[in-house]
């Protein structure tokens, strides 16, 4: 647990311990989550006040961290989790590790997309597609969160990958990774360094970039936009299963979604009486996405796939990171009569050589692991020689 993760956790046990002042506690909600303090923190104040009985205590942790721990038998006996990627809810629940007692193994309390935000000072055209993200006008300025580090991140490659298949989808994040100029370890951290001016274009969900727009911050939906649910869970061995069950209903209450309307939240509701109070600021390819069960997310596919994604963006992108920008980089330098040498080049660069029928078999392991490094490895050897041999004739 990084600095702030631990001050994120006693933030808001301080809170729960201030309400248990103020009555005498009866009871403990122990709640992991991937949020950070300041977005629960007005659920957890209202919960309180209109429950005084419950001490809450929570940990913030990233989601794939939060899957392990959880699947591993939840030995901190966590009431809920609760996060914004619904594949690791679908994991959870393959490995039977969630309650489905009361609302079913897990409950969708709001809703999000995914895209790319900028400061309002951006010099010339911003992106406005995907494929704007490529543009070597743009090589180096953009930033990313690490799919092991950042479940809203996973949700973005799978949005990627559902949108576009799985080659094409592949190839489109391995030309992306020439266009970064860091892998950020949380997604927090993208938008933090598009802030800080350290890069100009972050991807991220709407919500996080949505929530800054006070502070000039602009966020694009990537086009079509796939809707994402949020969700949260009772988690089985429960140590307090009627305090869970009674936040789960206040988040799905008119009180609990109402908050999500706030301007330091900017979350899409579940509830469609609320949802309708968004109907004049949503855009109206979000009303369209929200009503299109085409256009919705697929949290079984990303879960079958869940740790193989993870893995191969570590393999074939974060493992050789510097390298692979750097021969793109070369590449975009080329200056070769003949467009089907370049092309020759770019199929290299944007082959992804496991297919999804490989992932299907694969054991998950260290073994799995090398063996696709090696893949990447062969790959960009095999480009690196091609683009020796072309400058060489400079």
């Amino acid at each position: 647990m990084d600095r702030r993760e631990a001050l994120a956790g006693l933030a808001l046990t301080a809170l729960g311990l201030r309400s248990a002042q103020a009555q005498p506690a009866q009871s403990e909600l122990r709640l992991l989550t991937s949020y950070d303090a300041e977005v629960i923190a007005p659920f957890v104040e209202e919960f309180s006040r209109r429950n005084p009985g419950i001490t809450i205590r929570h940990l913030n942790k990233n989601t794939n961290a939060a899957v392990t721990e959880l699947q591993t038998g939840n030995a901190r006996r966590f009431d809920l989790f609760w996060a914004s990627a619904p594949e690791a809810f679908s994991v959870l629940e393959a490995a039977d590790r969630l309650d489905d007692r009361d609302f079913g193994p897990h409950v969708d309390f709001a809703y999000s997309a995914v895209g790319w935000a900028w400061q309002g000072h951006f010099a010339g055209s911003p992106p406005q597609t995907w494929n704007d993200l490529l543009d070597p006008a743009f090589a180096g300025q953009v930033v990313m969160s690490h799919p092991m580090r950042s479940g809203t991140t996973h949700s973005l490659i799978e949005t990627i990958l559902q949108d576009r298949g799985w080659a094409a989808g592949w190839a489109w994040l391995l030309e992306l990774a020439g266009q970064l100029g860091t892998i950020s370890a949380r997604s927090f951290g993208v938008l933090e360094a598009v802030e800080q001016g350290d890069h100009r274009i972050g991807l991220t969900i709407d919500f996080l970039a949505l929530k800054r727009a006070s502070s000039g911050m602009v966020f694009r939906y990537g086009r079509p936009i796939i809707i994402i649910p949020a969700r949260i869970a009772i988690l089985k061995g429960a140590e307090n299963q009627s305090a869970a069950r009674a936040f789960v209903e206040f988040l799905l209450s008119a009180h609990g979604q109402r908050l999500l309307l706030r301007p330091d939240i900017r979350r899409i509701p579940v509830n469609p009486d609320l949802r309708a109070e968004l109907s004049e600021t949503l855009l109206p390819e979000v009303r369209s996405a929200l009503h299109f069960s085409w256009s919705r997310y697929d949290p079984e596919v990303a879960s079958q796939r869940y740790w193989q994604v993870n893995e191969l963006f570590e393999a074939f992108i974060g493992r050789n990171f510097l390298r692979r920008r750097d021969l793109w980089t070369r590449w975009r330098a080329l200056a070769i009569a003949d467009p089907a040498q370049r092309q020759g080049i770019h199929r290299m660069l944007t082959h992804m050589p496991v297919t999804e029928a490989d992932t299907r078999t694969a054991m998950s392991g260290r073994a799995t692991l090398l063996d696709w490094q090696a893949q990447s490895q062969r790959l960009l050897d095999a480009a690196e020689v091609r683009l020796e041999a072309y400058e060489a004739q400079r």
